[in-house]
């Protein structure tokens, strides 16, 4: 991996570092590269879970924040830093982008789990968690390219699966109202959503390494 090419002077400071040398510093489970790495992107994480938890949930409490802030330091350390080490900077994304990418993944996920089901804007589009958060175009268009990806997975889904997808997970809509928009019931409600994630998980098993999204399925493992 490309991070892990590079080997900092272990005598400078942490805050004189990259963004990719720091991460190669934190991937070697070095104390003050991990310090550093939170004082650097600290304000970003808080930045990106009262952005999603701002516009959905908005009686989230600063314990809610705090709830979602740790759970993003525990996925960055979890299985041996595995989120981490799947950063590719040779995609053009800044290490930030990334790490926002998994705080905003956090936000939802936790909004989720205490029932307060977020209703995405657009199944083809995507949160935007980086406004004033150093986005750059080319982080834009690399987000387009993941999203273009994902739609075609999408379009080998049948007229009716793809409506449960905008209805479920675009929409946000429970599961009674789905049965009832789509006059179906809600044991097969139940039977699409796995039906559907299952598919989408073969899809992604099948990225290869050079697809814009081969990483969603390790990353969502």
């Amino acid at each position: 991996m490309a991070v892990l090419a590079l080997r900092p002077n272990l005598n400078r400071m942490p805050s004189d570092l990259t963004d990719r040398e720091l991460l190669a510093r934190v991937l070697r489970s070095d104390e003050r590269g991990w310090t550093e790495l939170i004082r650097r992107f600290r304000g970003l994480i808080f930045r990106c879970i009262t952005k999603v938890t701002g516009k959905y949930a908005a009686s989230a409490s600063t314990t809610d924040v705090d709830d979602v802030y740790a759970e993003v330091l525990y996925s960055l350390l979890r299985d041996d830093m595995r989120k981490l080490r799947l950063y590719n900077p040779n995609r053009g994304t800044k290490l930030g982008t990334w790490i926002g990418m998994i705080s905003v993944n956090a936000a939802y996920d936790y909004l989720r789990s205490a029932g307060r089901r977020p209703v995405l804007d657009r199944v083809e589009g995507c949160p935007d968690p980086h406004e004033d958060c150093d986005r750059t175009p080319l982080d834009n268009l690399i987000e387009k390219e993941r999203w273009d990806s994902f739609n075609e997975l999408l379009g080998e889904l049948s007229d009716k699966d793809r409506t449960f997808v905008d209805l479920y997970y675009a929409r946000g809509m429970e599961t009674d109202a789905v049965a009832e928009e789509m006059e179906i019931s809600l044991k097969t409600v139940y039977s699409k959503k796995h039906k559907i994630r299952a598919h989408l998980r073969r899809c992604l098993d099948r990225q290869s390494g050079d697809s814009a999204i081969a990483d969603l399925a390790a990353a969502g493992a």
